[in-house]
């Protein structure tokens, strides 16, 4: 790592991604401006889309495999009439059509896709084929496959219709790994025409919302008064779900020191407990047989 990322900055930025920007090239312009030694981020947002993008710094990167299996929610629009390559306004007219959907037959089709169902991710998509990118070959050319996969759609319903446009406007709840530009196209396939987003936001994504955010141009004031820190939201602030334990000094040590402790005098919980001291998050630990034992140790 560069002599520029020096500082040990821990906890959360929750971002509302402005368009034209990939996740990655956003965590990392952030990272630089704070210094921070370590960062990551939950759930990619294509540079078309925008919404909730919690960015993790330090010991709150620990968090993203517990963080990151939540539901996200989407708001979305779709033009009817033409297809593109990347199922929206990034790529090129494909295929046009001149059958406009109703409002009726939108809202008839749409219980079809809620519940289990099965996607084949874009090709234009940040997937891995023997190693890179799916976007990557597409780019060059290449003739590939994308697998299909099962996603789950909890919700999906119209909020408005814009005849005029060829356009309407959409929320979806849906399980991580779903693609909401191939939702779109099948959408449009399904109601035999062909369709592209023209704009796509996240609302939720698991216990991240739109509310949690701040805007970019907000960080960089904050960042440019020199009050970098002031916008980081603590490691434990996400850990709302789960159950808090208080530790005493000498249970603190142990668990710093990948030691288990025994759950007699802890309150009972089911899955993991958030170990704490001072206020201060010590470590994730889960119920093993009557003893608490660390799965994540953190050094706040």
């Amino acid at each position: 790592m560069s002599s520029h990322y020096t500082e040990n900055i821990n906890g959360w930025i929750i971002l509302d991604k402005p368009q034209g920007i990939s996740s990655n090239q956003i965590l990392r312009k952030i990272q630089y401006e704070l210094h921070a030694k370590k960062a990551g981020h939950i759930g990619t947002l294509d540079p078309f889309a925008t919404g909730v993008l919690p960015l993790a710094f330090g010991e709150a990167t620990k968090l993203i495999p517990f963080l990151e299996e939540g539901n996200k929610t989407y708001e979305f629009t779709l033009k009817f009439g033409q297809g593109t390559t990347t199922d929206d306004t990034e790529g090129e007219i494909t295929q046009t059509s001149n059958h406009l959907p109703s409002q009726e037959e939108i809202e008839q089709i749409l219980p079809q896709f809620i519940g289990n169902i099965i996607q084949i991710p874009p090709k234009y998509s940040a997937i891995h084929i023997n190693g890179q990118r799916a976007y990557e070959l597409a780019r060059n050319g290449a003739d590939f496959e994308i697998p299909q996969r099962e996603i789950t759609i909890f919700e999906l319903k119209m909020t408005d219709y814009h005849p005029q446009q060829n356009e309407a406007d959409f929320c979806v709840t849906c399980s991580k790994g779903t693609y909401v530009r191939t939702l779109g196209h099948d959408i449009a396939e399904k109601l035999h025409t062909c369709g592209h987003l023209t704009a796509l936001r996240r609302t939720k994504n698991g216990l991240f919302k739109i509310s949690d955010t701040i805007l970019l141009e907000n960080l960089k004031n904050i960042l440019y008064k020199g009050q970098g820190v002031s916008a980081i939201l603590p490691v434990e602030t996400f850990l709302c779900d789960i159950t808090d334990i208080a530790l005493t000094e000498e249970e603190t040590l142990m668990l710093k020191h990948g030691q288990s402790l025994s759950a007699q005098r802890f309150p009972p919980f089911t899955g993991k407990a958030a170990a704490m001291y001072n206020h201060k998050l010590i470590a994730l630990v889960e119920n093993k047989d009557n003893t608490l034992i660390p799965i994540r140790v953190f050094n706040l």
